[in-house]
């Protein structure tokens, strides 16, 4: 802590239904002494994602890594995966892990999300998946992307992991593509402490992530399939169910600090903001764009001061890793140079983000 200021206030913090309603959970687990395995908690985690999105099922997972994995193992996918670089680590790395080869295509300056437009341009004879991600819940350009695919007969597999209970066109946005992926880890809109999710839209790809999240065991505990241990535990289905009553509340609470925000920076000319269809957004992220890095770092610098800790995702863009082979990719190397994501979670204070924006706003870099 810094020494005369308040409390840190740190980039997020989870979303926690009262520890009460917990605890009811908890006490079930203790009474039948079963903690994994697909158990009933569990089961009851999937029901209730499903009506809740409007979806007929729902596959919970260890964690939304795991659900990518599963993902492209359950579409048997072999060779190079077209997606962003303006993403996650995670996004890339299981890509990779599962021996298939990423080939990163450059982002749109507003939406921030893989450009449809240059997608086809990447296809070859070795193109064997298109993996978008929906930024900060952002809907990616789903019809282009899924006339493109299905035009050169690619699977889709969307990497969701922001994109819960987000609607597009009046539906979940889960009910798009072959298979999302959505993360219920601790930082999530949802969470479920560590935990993910798959959605596929066929009914047999369902089942067979279902299998392979427990060692490729089939319902009369036959080896049928390949698997691995991708299981959610019930104290993690728990903690899902009691934050489950409490998210419609959670996304209103996020939307009206986000808007709040927007509203004290609007006259701020250096900081702009990403461009989205305001009921096709969670509000789980409140990311801004400097003009340039020089603004970023000095504001960080400022708020760092004052005991506030925003953080840069996702920086540096994917096609910088030394890990992945890439040409240069200016429309991301921009983003992800001048993005800064500023605190936002249901126990921030309104004073505190005022706080914040004036710090942003008083920037010795303005002029």
């Amino acid at each position: 802590m810094v020494p005369g200021n308040p409390s840190p206030i740190y980039v997020t913090q989870p979303s926690l239904a009262p520890l009460e309603e917990l605890n009811r959970y908890l006490q079930h687990i203790w009474s039948t002494g079963v903690m994994t395995h697909n158990g009933p908690l569990v089961q009851q985690l999937e029901r209730e994602l499903a009506d809740y999105l409007g979806l007929d099922d729902v596959v919970c997972v260890v964690n939304g890594t795991a659900a990518l994995q599963l993902a492209i193992r359950a579409l048997d996918i072999a060779g190079e995966v077209i997606t962003t670089p303006f993403t996650f680590i995670a996004t890339a790395n299981i890509i990779a892990w599962e021996r298939c080869i990423p080939v990163f295509v450059d982002i749109d300056p507003d939406t921030w999300n893989i450009d449809a437009a240059q997608i086809e341009a990447r296809i070859t004879d070795k193109t064997a998946a298109i993996l978008p991600v929906h930024v900060f819940s952002n809907p990616s350009d789903i019809e282009s992307i899924e006339a493109i695919a299905k035009k050169h007969r690619l699977p889709v597999i969307y990497d969701a992991a922001h994109a819960m209970a987000v609607n597009y066109r009046g539906r979940s946005i889960l009910s798009r593509g072959d298979v999302n992926c959505v993360s219920f880890h601790a930082t999530k809109l949802f969470n479920t402490g560590e935990g993910g999710a798959c959605i596929a839209q066929n009914t047999e790809v369902a089942a067979r992530i279902r299998r392979m999240r427990f060692f490729g065991f089939n319902e009369n505990k036959e080896i049928v399939d390949d698997g691995m241990n991708g299981k959610m535990t019930e104290i993690s289905a728990g903690l899902g169910l009691a934050n489950l009553a409490h998210l419609n509340a959670v996304i209103r609470n996020r939307r009206y600090k986000y808007e709040l925000y927007q509203a004290l920076l609007r006259n701020c000319e250096y900081v702009t903001f990403q461009k989205f269809q305001p009921d096709e957004y969670n509000y789980s992220y409140m990311p801004i764009i400097f003009d340039t890095t020089a603004q970023l770092l000095d504001t960080m610098r400022k708020l760092n001061a004052e005991n506030i800790f925003p953080r840069r995702y996702f920086y540096p863009s994917l096609h910088n890793v030394k890990l992945f082979e890439s040409p240069f990719l200016p429309v991301a190397e921009r983003i992800a140079t001048t993005v800064l994501c500023l605190p936002l979670y249901d126990q921030l204070a309104d004073s505190d983000i005022e706080r914040i924006c004036n710090t942003i706003n008083k920037s010795s870099l303005a002029d």
